[in-house]
């Protein structure tokens, strides 16, 4: 069933896109903006935790942050690679959901799949939009307006920022919907994920807020400039 969104956010497991951009998606959904998140993999290699827990958990998640539709692709957890099969297919979820901005993973992070999973889904933007690309589920061409990067687990110089203070509960509560992968017990395998993490990105959006004078902020990079219509007295121009 073909939808318009205002935003598609894509990551390589759940809860990629709620570490990098959980706030903003909060923000936006809370003005009435229709969110959607695409999980290329089902994290099935995930230390702790199982695929069917982790798909409740994201369900948990989404409904926390307010967007209207979730869904995995089933693409191999850490293979992806670039396969001109992935990339028509995230082409096809493109030209389904006809989105105006599409986001997803800044490419340099020190799980390789982040990165792959950026590579792909720039492919996918680009092939959508061309008229003769052939995708399955044979819909039209679409082409995105924007396409934004969101991070995960770098620390970067953001080319922009998005003011989440109001919505930083909200980002909070979605990650730590994901119990099986932020709370350690005795169960657990010890991986950085249970081993404050949360509180470590916390402590991220709050650097990235107090450099432009707000409490919390989510960073964010692009490839192209970015088109402001105030000026610098914060007058339309």
């Amino acid at each position: 069933m073909e939808m318009q969104l205002d935003i598609l956010a894509f990551g390589a497991h759940a809860d990629d896109v709620e570490i990098g951009m959980g706030g903003t998606i909060a923000k936006y959904a809370s003005k009435g903006k229709q969110i959607g998140i695409i999980d290329l993999t089902q994290a099935e290699l995930s230390s702790n935790g199982t695929v069917d827990l982790r798909k409740k958990e994201a369900e948990q998640a989404g409904e926390i942050l307010g967007i209207c539709l979730r869904d995995s692709l089933g693409l191999p957890d850490r293979g992806l690679f670039l396969r001109e099969e992935y990339i028509e297919k995230v082409a096809g979820v493109i030209r389904q959901y006809r989105p105006r901005l599409v986001f997803m993973p800044f490419p340099i992070d020190r799980h390789p799949d982040h990165g792959n999973c950026a590579k792909i889904v720039e492919e996918a933007v680009f092939s959508a939009g061309i008229r003769n690309y052939p995708t399955t589920n044979g819909l039209e061409a679409h082409r995105v307006e924007h396409t934004y990067y969101y991070m995960i687990n770098g620390f970067h110089k953001p080319d922009f920022v998005i003011d989440i203070s109001s919505f930083i509960k909200y980002k909070t509560a979605s990650l730590k919907a994901y119990q099986s992968q932020f709370t350690k017990d005795p169960n657990s395998v010890d991986t950085p994920l249970v081993n404050g993490y949360i509180e470590t990105i916390e402590a991220r959006e709050r650097m990235f807020g107090k450099e432009v004078g707000v409490m919390y902020a989510e960073g964010f990079k692009q490839k192209k400039p970015l088109l402001v219509d105030q000026d610098l007295l914060g007058e339309s121009i």
